[in-house]
């Protein structure tokens, strides 16, 4: 089949003509001449039977074909550059796809990855965030953190730990909350689940028509937390995320009361074989709730 055997060249060639637009300025960047260029791109047009380019008088048009072919032809070269970089000194570099709520990431996670590239330096770790909706096969993780019951369909779950949810608001608006019930008369801020506000009001002994349930919905608590931060209401957050605003002084826990209403849990999918760096992973998160 002609697919099995296109010229490593041409496609390189044909992926700098692309992008510049012009046989000349891709044989530059190539360090070829011009004649070169053109004919491993006419040679590769000819093993696929179709036009990549139409020549103009003044540098190259992409025909439909080459633009169907120019992102797989990207992508491969993009793959293969990521992979020869990961190789240091004889010792291949081994990636770690990571999905992490993002209260997560930047209240806990964050302040402690320094351990972990210390301790595993030839890991890769390649971290994105997330509101804690997640699709891991369609991402493609190895992990993703995430906050709930820990119950995911064909998910296996290490649970971490829990993360109480309480009030938290700048040292000026506590000035006026004396007791649960005076957040009546505060803006409250909260997540996408409804029912958080209510839960703690209950918890705290708060009548039901003396509860407050409106207020401004984010989509997680790092946009909320930087919301009370500018005065805009209390949030109901994690403290245990946010120890460093609490430390600080910017914010403060008005009530001790607080509610859980789930934990924190690092998960992968079952059908995802476990590999070298996923263990290690595992292994050291494992030790760092451990030793908290």
């Amino acid at each position: 089949m002609v697919r099995q055997f296109l010229p490593l060249n041409g496609l390189r060639a044909f992926e700098a003509s692309a992008r510049h637009l012009s046989f000349t300025r891709a044989a530059i960047e190539l360090c070829v001449t011009q004649a070169a260029v053109s004919q491993q791109v006419k040679g590769l047009e000819t093993r696929l039977g179709v036009a990549l380019f139409q020549r103009l008088p003044r540098g190259l048009k992409i025909t439909a074909e080459g633009e169907a072919l120019l992102p797989t032809v990207t992508a491969s070269f993009d793959q293969m550059a990521t992979t020869l970089d990961r190789i240091e000194a004889g010792q291949v570099r081994e990636l770690l796809f990571l999905g992490v709520v993002g209260t997560f990431a930047v209240g806990w996670l964050l302040p402690r990855l320094a351990d972990f590239r210390r301790r595993h330096p030839f890991i890769d770790l390649r971290m994105s965030t997330n509101n804690n909706r997640v699709d891991p096969a369609a991402e493609g993780l190895d992990f993703a953190i995430r906050f709930g019951s820990g119950s995911w369909h064909g998910t296996e779950a290490q649970r971490l730990f829990e993360a109480p949810l309480s009030p938290l608001c700048i040292p000026k608006l506590a000035e006026h909350l004396q007791s649960p019930e005076d957040l009546a008369g505060a803006v409250l801020l909260r997540s996408y689940r409804t029912d958080e506000w209510s839960s703690w009001f209950q918890a705290a002994g708060v009548p039901p028509a003396a509860q407050v349930n409106a207020g401004i919905v984010f989509d997680s608590s790092v946009g909320m937390m930087e919301a009370a931060l500018q005065g805009l209401g209390v949030a109901l957050a994690p403290p245990s995320m946010f120890t460093r605003h609490l430390s600080s002084g910017a914010i403060v826990q008005p009530f001790a009361t607080a509610i859980s209403l789930g934990s924190y849990w690092l998960t992968r999918l079952q059908s995802r074989p476990v590999t070298t760096a996923m263990r290690a992973f595992s292994d050291w998160i494992g030790a760092q709730v451990s030793a908290v």
